[in-house]
């Protein structure tokens, strides 16, 4: 397992700069909220806890974690952002739709960050069960939202060394 000894919680500060300037946007998929609400609360602190300010962080509710695609796709159109973080989860049942919706999910955002060259940090749990999930949203093995917010912050630094 690749989170076996692993804390998702657990990042170097020294790489990620201040975020005093930055305008980070969140989208968070309503399904399996108890879920997406820890990880995305977890990225919002890290977020703050790096400089980003609380106003300057735009949050946006979607059905599921199909549709973080287009979500991030209108907030990169509506807004003034340096990056977006997709927060979801999705859950192996007994169908493919499980594969469908995680392949979806993960090509659209993908497609979403190189068309609007723009950083989007995948916080998107593809788990096996609910408590893989519980597990890696302020469970035993950390919080992913905080991973996927430091991650961005990194992406947004290394962007910006372009400009």
């Amino acid at each position: 397992m690749a989170t076996s000894n692993k804390n998702l919680s657990e990042y170097d500060k020294e790489k990620i700069e201040n975020g005093a300037d930055l305008n980070i946007g969140i989208v968070v998929s309503e399904w399996n909220t108890s879920i997406t609400s820890n990880l995305c609360q977890g990225a919002i602190d890290t977020l703050i806890e790096n400089g980003v300010l609380e106003e300057n962080i735009i949050i946006k509710k979607v059905p599921g974690a199909f549709e973080l695609p287009l979500g991030a796709q209108f907030l990169l159109k509506y807004k003034e952002l340096d990056g977006v973080i997709a927060v979801g989860t999705v859950i192996q049942g007994e169908t493919k739709h499980f594969d469908f919706v995680c392949q979806g999910t993960t090509d659209g955002l993908m497609k979403v960050m190189l068309d609007q060259n723009t950083p989007i940090s995948f916080c998107v749990l593809t788990d096996n069960n609910v408590e893989q999930s519980i597990a890696r949203s302020g469970g035993v093995h950390g919080n992913k939202g905080i991973e996927a917010a430091a991650s961005l912050l990194q992406m947004i630094a290394l962007h910006k060394t372009f400009l």
